[in-house]
């Protein structure tokens, strides 16, 4: 533990994400004092991207250039001294980073990365310090042929999901650098270490390649989560050799603790920015691991976060993985696992449902359509009369990891008295007005279906309402929706209603910056939940935005989660037979 003689440190947390690098300052007592951020599309100079990202639809890679995030490292440092941030008072950082990205450094790497000159900018200096320039995005979808030899290496995807935590997936980083290994052999030979987009972030801050942290390196499929070590089988087919020394030299060792002092700041941080030479840098994580540290968490609350990807978290002490979901170690906690749902149409598939609706002249607000069709459509687009047909659909601008399927989008009738399905045509769903409602009905009704098996009935005096969350607790930018919050919590329930975090959208940051105050000031075998949680006042930080459970509504979606997997089926079903 580091001693603070400050009497007021100040910690920062980063979330690098697919569209924006965002920054926060919070104080000892958990208090936002900064909250800066950069913008890929908007701010960032020199780069061909669109939503953060390029796109080779021909092999339906997804990639973001390394420079990119340099420049915005530079300029967000910038931007919070330009608010007054006394770069001095900083005693601690963390970051989080989009899960499962490589970053793929060379031999120079991190000579390079040590004898930073503070008078040019990280972009001028590291440009040669990779063996790769592009480093693979979550919503990646070109290694099919690799996850399907992952999933047969194990035996079967259900093996796989036991030991890794998961089956394999497009955007996991072994399958991932497989496909690198095969696609560039000389760039892999050439490539000294692999990070991931979190450790990344904590090597340019260190100075030196930062070794992954203890849940974010169960986004690999690479991880025995119960051994607590690298698995040589995976290791083996990832590296194409019996011999995997040369890849666990490029991965590392993992440390167990997930606030172990990495190291002092680089001294390049100090001398360009003022930064005090004593500032500690924490262990980095993934954006989703680092969600759940945005605030203490209780047994049966849940998250949603409503960004580019939408995603269902939960800490649970029971380790029950299997092919439809992902667990991982937790990122503070040794003991807990962090259950997660995660689909890549998120954020942008109803951006794109949004951009579909009539605008209003409100250019301030416009989700304003989309909240007043959504909010004035009835549950399921049904008739007063609940055996009348269920309006269900998919909407998939991007591939889909769960489920496995193309880009594209389907209609369908579900008849919940008989359970017979039938296609949609144009006379029985107006588009695009109902397809306001149904993409937020479908995701939620995927996520109430795949965690079925976690939630439990509620204690106490509401010991007889069905099994659902405790509290749903919103953050990302859909949060900001009411009708998104409404509908959220008619799907998935919530006893005590849903919840918005007084900086949802910056919930990845938050959670960070709480984990460099837990790492920096706990007292010995302090746990985080321990700590933070005797600070965190909830009337400061979250505020009720919707009702939750509601008698009838919540029991009238129980026949559609039947109606959602029935439509998934016949999608797959048709997929497969084209």
């Amino acid at each position: 533990m580091l001693n603070i003689n400050d009497e007021s440190p100040l910690y920062l947390g980063f979330d690098l994400s697919t569209q924006q690098l965002k920054g926060l300052a919070v104080t000892s007592t958990l208090k936002v004092e900064h909250n800066v951020y950069f913008d890929f599309d908007a701010d960032a100079k020199g780069f061909e991207i669109k939503k953060g990202v390029i796109t080779n639809e021909g092999e339906n890679e997804v990639f973001a250039p390394i420079a990119m995030w340099l420049q915005a490292i530079d300029e967000i440092l910038r931007r919070f001294k330009d608010a007054g941030l006394d770069f001095g008072r900083v005693r601690g950082m963390s970051a989080a980073g989009m899960q499962h990205g490589s970053v793929y450094w060379n031999s120079k790497g991190e000579q390079l990365l040590g004898s930073l000159d503070s008078t040019k900018s990280l972009q001028e200096q590291l440009g040669d310090a990779f063996s790769h320039l592009y480093s693979p995005n979550w919503q990646d979808a070109s290694t099919q042929e690799q996850c399907d030899a992952f999933d047969q290496h194990l035996g079967n995807e259900d093996q796989l999901a036991l030991l890794t935590g998961s089956k394999a997936h497009h955007r996991f980083t072994g399958p991932q650098i497989l496909r690198f290994r095969t696609k560039y052999p000389e760039k892999y030979h050439k490539t000294s270490r692999i990070c991931l987009v979190s450790s990344f972030l904590a090597s340019i801050f260190l100075g030196k390649i930062a070794p992954f942290d203890i849940s974010d390196v169960c986004g690999m499929n690479l991880w025995d989560i119960k051994a607590g070590s690298w698995n040589e089988k995976l290791l083996s087919l990832t590296a194409g050799s019996s011999d995997t020394s040369d890849l666990k030299h490029k991965l590392g060792a993992v440390p167990e603790d997930g606030g172990a002092f990495l190291g002092n700041i680089s001294p390049y941080f100090v001398q360009r920015y003022g930064f005090s030479p004593s500032c500690a840098i924490a262990p980095s994580t993934g954006d989703n691991p680092s969600t759940i540290l945005a605030l203490p968490l209780r047994p049966l609350d849940a998250i949603v976060s409503l960004g580019t990807s939408t995603t269902f978290l939960m800490s649970t002490p029971y380790y029950k993985p299997n092919p439809a979901t992902h667990f991982m170690n937790h990122p503070t906690t040794p003991g807990l696992y962090m259950f997660m749902l995660c689909y890549k149409n998120g954020g942008l598939a109803r951006e794109h449902v949004r951009d579909s609706l009539p605008q209003t002249s409100d250019a301030t607000n416009p989700w304003q359509e989309f909240d007043r069709v959504a909010a004035s459509t009835s549950p399921l687009g049904q008739s007063s009369d609940p055996s009348s047909p269920m309006k269900i659909g998919l909407f998939f601008q991007r591939p889909e990891i769960v489920p496995n399927v193309r880009a594209g989008t389907w209609r369908f009738l579900f008849k919940p008295t008989t359970s017979a399905l039938m296609a949609a045509g144009e006379t029985t769903w107006n588009q695009p007005e109902d397809d306001a409602r149904a993409i937020l009905e479908s995701q939620f009704l995927s996520l109430r279906y795949r965690s079925g098996d976690l939630v439990e009935s509620p204690t106490g005096p509401n010991a007889h309402l069905p099994p659902q969350p405790r509290r749903i607790y919103l953050v990302g930018g859909g949060s900001r929706n009411a009708a998104i919050a409404r509908i959220a919590g008619e799907v998935l329930g919530g006893v005590e209603g849903v919840y918005r975090l007084d900086v949802g959208e910056n919930a990845c940051a938050l959670g960070s910056a709480y984990k460099a105050v837990w790492s920096v000031e706990r007292k010995p075998k302090q746990s985080f939940e321990e700590l933070i949680g005797g600070r965190w006042i909830e009337g400061d930080f979250v505020k009720k935005v919707a009702e939750g459970y509601q008698k009838g509504i919540f029991e009238r979606y129980g026949p559609a989660v039947e109606g959602l997997s029935l439509v998934e089926k016949e999608v797959l079903r048709r997929e497969r037979n084209k």
